[in-house]
Parts: C-alpha cells; sequence; structure tokens
C-alpha cells in the first residue's frame, strides 16, 4: 500500500512576483532558493525552502495557462498543497479503486524527473491536491 511521506511544498498563484517576494523574502526572510520558468505549466516559480518543504510562488507567464484561469477566477492566493509519496502510481490505482476524481489519470514528468499527478477538488472537500514522487 502506497504511503504519504510529508507535505512536499504549498503553492501560492500570485500576480505580482516581486510584490510577493517582498512579503514572503524581504519581511519573513525565507531565501529564495532558485527562481525558474516552466515552460510546460506556462509559468515562472519562485522556490522558498523550509525544514522539510517549501512555499511556492507560481505565476503565470501566459494568458492561456491554467495558472492564468485559475488567477482570473480566483485571484491570488492558496493555489494547491503537494503530498509527497512513496509511490506514485500505486497511489493512481488506489485512489482510482475508491471512486476519487483524479486531474491526472497518469503520472506526469517534471523537467527535473520527478513524477507528479494532481487530484481535483471535488474529491478533497475543495482542495487542489498535488502528489509528488521525488
Amino acid at each position: 500500500m502506497p504511503n504519504i511521506k510529508a507535505v512536499n511544498h504549498i503553492a501560492v498563484v500570485v500576480d505580482d512576483m516581486e510584490k510577493s517576494l517582498s512579503f514572503w523574502r524581504d519581511a519573513l526572510g525565507i531565501e529564495v532558493h532558485e527562481l525558474r520558468d516552466v515552460p510546460v505549466e506556462k509559468s515562472q516559480v519562485a522556490f522558498l525552502p523550509l525544514a522539510g518543504s517549501e512555499v511556492e510562488l507560481v505565476k503565470p507567464t501566459s494568458d492561456d495557462s491554467g495558472i492564468a484561469k485559475y488567477l482570473a477566477k480566483r485571484g491570488p492566493g492558496m493555489h494547491h498543497i503537494c503530498l509527497e509519496v512513496d509511490d506514485l502510481d500505486a497511489m493512481l490505482v488506489q485512489l482510482k479503486s475508491k471512486g476519487i476524481h483524479l486531474i491526472n489519470e497518469e503520472p506526469r514528468t517534471a523537467a527535473d524527473g520527478k513524477k507528479y499527478a494532481f487530484v481535483h477538488p471535488e474529491s478533497t472537500s475543495g482542495v487542489l491536491v498535488e502528489l509528488y514522487q521525488v
């Protein structure tokens, strides 16, 4: 049976990266580990690590991206929580067998090789959940 290992990250959608960094980096003192463009998701992401986890600030780079649509509909704020799992394929099979609505029925692979998939908020009491296998 697959297991949840940790909260990998919390993602926050932002409309102004520098304004957001003025709080997270400058006011709170969380150092930015990396600022990266993620072309496949049409976004820019700032990675701010904390003990065993991180905050990710996500800004759309295109008006037709999923992040841009989310931002237009809901405004800036909490986007999703990411849970690290030990076996993503087995977790997806388990969730499907329990009738959980998945956005990604098969894992996607990020540029860094990590596998991920999203669970639809209608199955999670309104929270977008990302599952991640490192």
